[in-house]
């Protein structure tokens, strides 16, 4: 009985060692390294629409892409057009440093003034303008990019 449990530990032993070296020497047989071509396969538009992106980014959407990140205060809000245009102009004539923008989203107006960077910038207007409008809000939007001085030295 002592015999044969040598003898099956023997045989183990050899067979893991064939094991071992087997698996040694196969991956230095194996040939996945070998270099070969790719080719790729695609429709020839795809080259049209990549070559036409740039004209279509600028074409499509609104030029809210063209902004950063900052704040408007929002001055008016309703279905009424008219009122929404006189309370553009009202705004126009009293502050001249600020601009304002009207958008329409159906059945809606909206003007919304400035283009601030901090919601503080944009909380002095708002401040400012308690006065003349009566219920005003701070929106985070996209706003257009401030203007650069531009000299030539």
């Amino acid at each position: 009985m002592n015999n044969r449990i040598v003898y099956l530990k023997a045989a183990i032993n050899k067979a893991l060692q064939l094991l071992f070296t087997i698996a040694m020497i196969l991956p230095l047989l194996a040939n996945a390294q070998t270099k070969g071509t790719v080719v790729i396969v695609k429709d020839p538009l795809i080259d049209t629409v990549i070559a036409r992106l740039p004209l279509l980014n600028k074409t499509i959407g609104n030029n809210a892409d063209d902004g950063i990140n900052g704040y408007r205060v929002q001055i008016f809000f309703g279905s009424n057009r008219q009122a929404a245009y006189n309370a553009l102009a009202k705004f126009s004539a009293a502050n001249q440093d600020n601009k304002a923008y009207i958008t329409y989203t159906e059945p809606n107006f909206k003007v919304r003034a400035g283009d601030f960077r901090t919601h503080l910038e944009a909380e002095k207007l708002l401040n400012d303008l308690l006065p003349t409008f009566t219920s005003m809000f701070i929106i985070p939007e996209k706003i257009n990019l401030p203007k650069t001085d531009q000299q030539n030295d």
